[in-house]
């Protein structure tokens, strides 16, 4: 994953202190933090560590995030890389040991960001990012990681999408709040839906989603494509390999998480035998062989509670029997839009047999402009 190399790189801060406190204010909170007392005044020469070993967009964040300063051989020392790196190895033992966790420190001599993987790592300069204020860092300590796996935005709406400037600007704000996850989903795309879900994009349409997947392996999100078949797909063996050709043209241009949604349809499409053997032939078809895809998402038809089959023959409890254990599988809660409640996440799971994948339709009104 990483080049194992010492690397000693020297760029220019001035460096002192001053007595007066800076507050801490990080979005979202982190989980542990000092109070901060007193700052770090950035004026003069700092050396940084770990170049060659950390992950990549981490550099290049920090090093945009510090690129006016002149090169030196001294001053206060920039510790960055991932547990078990040899600049930080040191630091092992602050660093959390959830997926994404980092530690961050800040004294007068040293500016620590040690991340438990490549994610907590670049997660550490967002927070530096946000620290840094008229070139004062406060004197702290913060421990940070996640306590959902899944935190992100699902473009699935009704109506003109995004443009791509706009998504653009999304991925860049996802990034800065740790937020790892977009999924491509717009109902009115025709290529995502029916009546062009078999066929490639346009070229510029194409190229667009590439750029995408571009910015969103800088800002450290998951792009997620997904594709609405259930309008008018045929069980059959043609139409199979429509699905499939379409993931591969999707998988050239970079794109590795696919999701289907089987939600608003009615019909054939509606099956949800034919939707598990259909999903089940992925996973190994496709998302097995490939080695490098992620676990398929699939938002069921019945993805409420308000019109949910609750017996053992409903669709969810087929998809718990029968549905391969990787899948993951969305749920809108008790209605479409409504608030995660512990009870509704385990009338779900119970069914599911696995977590479910929650999509709060909360603040969402496509379906009701009027309000």
């Amino acid at each position: 994953m990483n080049m194992k190399k010492t690397f000693l790189a020297t760029l220019c801060l001035m460096t002192g202190m001053t007595i007066h406190a800076q507050q801490i204010d990080v979005q979202p909170v982190p989980q542990q933090f000092t109070e901060a007392t007193e700052t770090l005044m950035l004026t003069g020469s700092y050396q940084f560590n770990g170049e060659n070993e950390a992950n990549p967009y981490a550099i290049n964040g920090l090093k945009t995030l510090l690129n006016s300063k002149q090169s030196a051989k001294d001053g206060i020392r920039i510790y960055i890389g991932e547990r078990g790196d040899k600049a930080i190895r040191k630091y092992n033992k602050f660093i959390p040991k959830q997926d994404e966790g980092y530690f961050l420190r800040i004294t007068p001599k040293e500016i620590v960001l040690a991340g438990n993987d490549e994610q907590g790592t670049f997660y550490a300069v967002q927070t530096l990012k946000q620290l840094l204020n008229d070139n004062q860092l406060p004197i702290t300590e913060i421990t940070d990681y996640p306590e959902v796996r899944f935190r992100g935005v699902v473009e699935g709406f009704y109506g003109t999408p995004w443009s791509h400037q706009a998504r653009l600007r999304h991925l860049k704000f996802y990034g800065e709040n740790k937020m790892n996850t977009y999924i491509y989903g717009p109902k009115d795309d025709p290529y995502h839906s029916s009546p062009n879900w078999r066929l490639p994009y346009p070229e510029d349409e194409a190229r667009n989603i590439s750029e995408l997947v571009d910015a969103c392996r800088r800002n450290r999100v998951d792009f997620v494509w997904a594709i609405h078949p259930g309008k008018d797909i045929r069980w059959n063996e043609e139409d199979y390999q429509n699905l499939v050709n379409k993931f591969e043209m999707m998988y050239d241009l970079g794109v590795r998480s696919f999701a289907l949604f089987f939600d608003d349809i009615n019909g054939e499409g509606t099956n949800p035998v034919r939707q598990t053997e259909l999903v089940n032939r992925l996973v190994g078809d496709f998302v097995e062989k490939k080695g490098d895809v992620t676990n398929l998402i699939i938002c069921p038809t019945d993805y409420s509670r308000l019109w949910a089959n609750p017996g053992p023959d409903g669709p969810l409890s087929i998809y718990g029997r029968t549905l391969h254990p990787s899948v993951e599988i969305f749920w809108t809660g008790d209605v479409v839009c409504s608030d995660l409640t512990k009870e509704t996440m385990q009338w779900l799971n119970e069914r599911i047999q696995r977590p479910g994948f929650y999509w709060w339709n909360y603040p969402v009104t496509d379906y009701a402009r009027h309000i």
